[in-house]
């Protein structure tokens, strides 16, 4: 890791690191949407009820995934503007969650998958995989952008 450049190191410590806080995001996430899902949120109960699972799910663990990504994976790189930074952050987590979302929405509906297992595979596979990437740049390189805390610190 030394023999590389300090920008591509500081990336692939901020990977490593999102990486981590998603781990716990998605734990949550895959957790609460399968509670939600088999229970109060079934088919059986709610037509809509996995699509429903899923953005309440992602929503709790967007709000987790704000501690963690503020505070450790962009630490060095936030700004005093707590606001500007939320609100950006949840427009990309909710981007994010729409891609995991779609996923789900074009398994059960253009491709008639309906059973639990492939419920996870469309939303917590692909989804989370297209999403976390999506969500990664755009935090990298706009919510938490090195510049906007250079610019402060000057």
């Amino acid at each position: 890791m030394a023999q590389l450049p300090a920008r591509l190191q500081t990336v692939i410590v901020q990977a490593a690191k999102f990486s981590a806080v998603g781990l716990v995001g998605f734990v949550v996430d895959v957790t609460l949407f399968n509670l939600l899902r088999t229970t109060v949120l079934s088919p059986e109960l709610v037509a809509s009820g996995p699509i429903i699972a899923k953005s309440i799910s992602t929503t709790v663990a967007i709000a987790i995934n704000w501690i963690g990504n503020r505070l450790w994976t962009f630490g060095k790189q936030r700004t005093r503007n707590t606001l500007r930074e939320g609100i950006e952050f949840f427009l990309v987590s909710v981007a994010g969650m729409g891609i995991a979302v779609g996923c789900l929405w074009f398994s059960r509906e253009v491709l008639g998958f309906t059973s639990l297992l492939a419920d996870n595979i469309a939303s917590n596979v692909v989804g989370l995989a297209l999403g976390a990437a999506f969500r990664f740049l755009l935090y990298r390189y706009w919510v938490f952008a090195p510049s906007r805390s250079a610019a402060l610190a000057d």
